[in-house]
């Protein structure tokens, strides 16, 4: 065969193969485009899944309804509607009231309320929320059908807003497997099953909206955002992933906001659910300092490279931190070598310490690293609720707070004298703003009591009558000193 032949031979040859390229890719183009969820198995991600019900079929019959009665006083809302004086002062139909109704205005009422929960073993333990069923009477829990049952508490936690029911029943119950929520990824489609409104076992499906939210709920706030629908009588119930575990418990909504829900991480559940399983309650290690994040301006002044750490604000006298050493505005670094961030991230690693562990504790000092052996006690929460609402108190009567005149912020504040306390916040609808108290005020004396540290601060406003006037001598930076009087 000579060279012309051989050469027009391989032309068809290639012309052959291309056309067949081209067939076999238009071919692939059509088969994805009427068949979208070929391309979802070819790249592995399914954008829409075609049912829910296989999920709903296997998690739903663990999933159950929550019925709590609780007694009020004051003769329930409508009388209190009727019994309001809508100008204020003394009501006008008290007689009114107390002679047509007697003690009736005043007798209990039963109020009921709604909830869920999820059956986590085949003895009935269930996992609900705390406010579900905190201060009440009686607590039933409903399965499937309309027989309901007794439950008891078995241990509960306000911090986490959990607890653990326990019904009887003599039959194989139907439980829900817990799952791993550390590997949940925003974006991942998840269940919600629950009771809304008292709809029993209604399933909504939505998406992983974000990890790891804060909404002041309270000091272990980590939870996850999804727009899978929740609304009130949902608290409790699980948020199940698409494998049919459970990866978190449904707790919270933004009333304002649409679409917007809020679950427990059930990994952080489940350590709460097992100590109060075996304890009946919770217990956490406690450090006893008051803490707050390190900014960058803090990080600059007190010379770190960098803004990680946290900052001593205060130190509780005979608490482990004082009796180690820890001293105020103390940066701690490190625990038990793990680098500390933020104030949250310290307190959570804390509470998860066993009480009476000693805790490896590393703070920057006055340009120095030091390291203390820290044994932890047991946190006391009515303690600490005693304290802050004292705390509040004394805010909420003045809208001032005070610190302690420090070398740094004499220093900062080019004050030469260090008598006194200086006022560091004013809330603006409080009596102290309205009197004209600024911040970076030092308050030296009141009522002509000398004022040396927040501990005189404290006594003195302690002492003062609530029918008493309120004299505050002040130092005012470019003004020089001045009385400023306020009622208690």
């Amino acid at each position: 065969m000579d060279a012309m032949a051989r050469r027009k031979k391989k032309g068809t040859i290639v012309r052959g193969l291309n056309l067949l390229f081209i067939l076999g890719g238009f071919f692939i183009f059509a088969a994805f485009y009427l068949n979208p969820s070929a391309y979802a198995k070819a790249t592995d991600v399914v954008m829409v899944p075609e049912s829910f019900s296989q999920l709903a079929e296997k998690a739903g019959p663990a999933v159950v309804n929550i019925r709590t009665v609780k007694t009020i006083k004051g003769g329930g809302p409508v009388f209190r509607n009727f019994r309001r004086n809508p100008r204020g002062g003394e009501d006008p139909f008290k007689d009114f009231f107390e002679k047509f109704f007697g003690e009736d205005t005043q007798r209990e009422f039963k109020q009921p309320s709604l909830g869920s929960g999820f059956i986590i073993d085949k003895d009935g333990f269930v996992v609900t929320n705390n406010h579900v069923i905190q201060d009440a009477d009686q607590i039933k829990v409903k399965l499937g059908g309309d027989t309901e049952y007794d439950a008891e508490v078995v241990g509960r936690d306000a911090n986490t807003d959990l607890a653990l029911l326990k019904i009887k029943i003599e039959k194989d119950l139907p439980v829900i497997k817990l799952g791993d929520s550390d590997e949940l990824k925003i974006g991942q489609w998840v269940v919600a099953i629950g009771s809304p409104f008292g709809l029993e076992r209604t399933v909504t499906a939505g998406i992983v909206s974000a990890k790891g939210r804060v909404i002041g709920s309270g000091p272990y706030d980590n939870f996850i955002q999804t727009d899978a629908s929740i609304n009130p009588g949902n608290s409790g119930g699980p948020l199940i992933n698409m494998k049919g575990e459970v990866v978190g418990i449904n707790t919270a909504i933004i009333a304002a906001g649409s679409g917007i829900g809020f679950a427990i991480p059930i990994n952080l559940a489940e350590k709460i659910i097992a100590q109060l399983k075996s304890e009946g309650e919770v217990t956490r290690g406690w450090l006893g300092v008051a803490i707050q994040d390190l900014t960058s301006e803090m990080a600059d002044y007190y010379g770190l490279k960098d803004r990680k750490g946290v900052l001593v604000a205060d130190v509780f006298k005979g608490d482990p931190a004082d009796e180690a050493g820890i001293q105020p505005k103390d940066i701690i670094l490190e625990v038990n070598d793990q680098n500390i961030e933020t104030s949250r991230q310290l307190t959570a690693m804390i509470a998860d310490l066993k009480v009476g562990e000693a805790a490896k504790v590393e703070v920057f000092r006055n340009g120095k690293i030091k390291t203390f052996q820290i044994k932890l006690a047991k946190r006391d929460d009515q303690k600490l609720a005693a304290r802050s609402t004292s705390e509040e108190r004394e805010e909420e009567k003045f809208g001032i707070r005070v610190a302690e005149l420090t070398p740094e912020i004499t220093q900062r504040f080019g004050i030469d004298d260090t008598t006194g306390v200086i006022v560091i916040d004013v809330t603006s609808d409080g009596k102290g703003a309205a009197a004209g108290i600024q911040m970076g005020d030092i308050i030296k004396e009141i009522n002509h009591r000398l004022i040396e540290s927040v501990k005189d601060y404290a006594a003195a406003m302690d002492k003062i009558k609530d029918d008493e006037s309120v004299n505050l001598f002040i130092w005012r930076k470019n003004a020089g000193f001045m009385v400023i009087k306020l009622n208690k």
